[in-house]
């Protein structure tokens, strides 16, 4: 299946503005089983110099920078990806006593995994919620992660909130609604509490009517022998051939798709514009 995604972001402002230099996640961040056919990046004004990054997290980072003032500017990513069907189950965890969680990761992983483990955001109330799902889900790792996802999918309210910082995990456990980024957040506190190591995924979904002009986000796990495992709590579901993956972080506010601000005294507005469509 080819997934093909246009996003536009466009500022106006009220006069002539020097920006600052602009920041952007939205060069995506291939799958194994996904191949990057085309990517396009369009920018009004035209940039005075353009630079590809690797952050710190992996990430493909660009970032523009200008010369002259401007009243707009406007970015434009175009994406063109063939995304096969595949078995996002067919893995096997090993050791083999990670099948079951609690568990401890191999020493070398765990160095490695420690930001991702952090448990800021658990409290006492994440915890015994993230308990309840894994004994639901008799103490196994796939299935509680599995079922952790449908349970959020299935009892909280799903709202649209275009703006803003995600709503803290405990506050959506608390409301029971929340939009994907919320979701994203209380799924990863719920498995750092049980010692699994998560991280916030931005991206775009394909097939949800509800997705199809919103930016997306999930979540990953690590898990021994089957590395980084995407699973969506807004779908209800594991990660598969629908999600297109721009940018990972331990920081949910850290991969907006552009960032950036400007010199001179001018209101400004934002509009989006995102389309996602997919053909065999």
């Amino acid at each position: 299946m080819k997934l093909r995604v246009s996003h536009e972001l466009r500022y106006d402002y009220s006069a002539a503005v020097s920006l600052e230099p602009h920041t952007l996640y939205l060069y995506p961040r291939i799958y194994p089983h996904q191949r990057l056919i085309n990517f396009e990046l369009h920018v009004d004004p035209k940039p005075s110099k353009l630079v590809n990054n690797v952050d710190i997290e992996g990430n493909t980072q660009q970032v523009i920078y200008f010369n002259n003032p401007t009243d707009s500017l406007i970015v434009r990513a175009e994406t063109e990806v063939e995304s096969d069907l595949y078995n996002a189950y067919d893995f096997f965890l090993f050791p083999f006593e990670t099948q079951r969680i609690p568990f401890t990761y191999p020493d070398a992983d765990r160095k490695l995994l420690e930001p991702y483990l952090e448990r800021t955001a658990v409290t006492t109330l994440i915890e015994q919620y993230a308990r309840q799902i894994a004994s639901e889900a008799k103490w196994q790792t796939v299935p509680f992660l599995s079922h952790l996802a449908t349970t959020i999918r299935n009892n909280f309210a799903y709202e649209v909130r275009e703006e803003g910082p995600a709503t803290s995990a405990e506050l959506t456990l608390i409301s029971r609604k929340g939009s994907c980024r919320d979701y994203s957040v209380l799924y990863i506190a719920a498995c750092r509490s049980l010692g699994i190591a998560a991280r916030f995924v931005s991206g775009y979904l394909y097939g949800d009517p509800m997705q199809e002009h919103e930016l997306h986000a999930w979540a990953e796990v690590y898990l021994p022998g089957a590395g980084w495992r995407g699973f969506d709590p807004t779908e209800g579901s594991v990660v598969i051939n629908h999600h297109v993956f721009l940018a990972a972080s331990l920081f949910h506010d850290r991969l907006s798709p552009l960032t950036g601000s400007f010199r001179g005294q001018a209101r400004s507005t934002m509009t989006v514009a995102l389309s996602i469509t997919g053909s065999e």
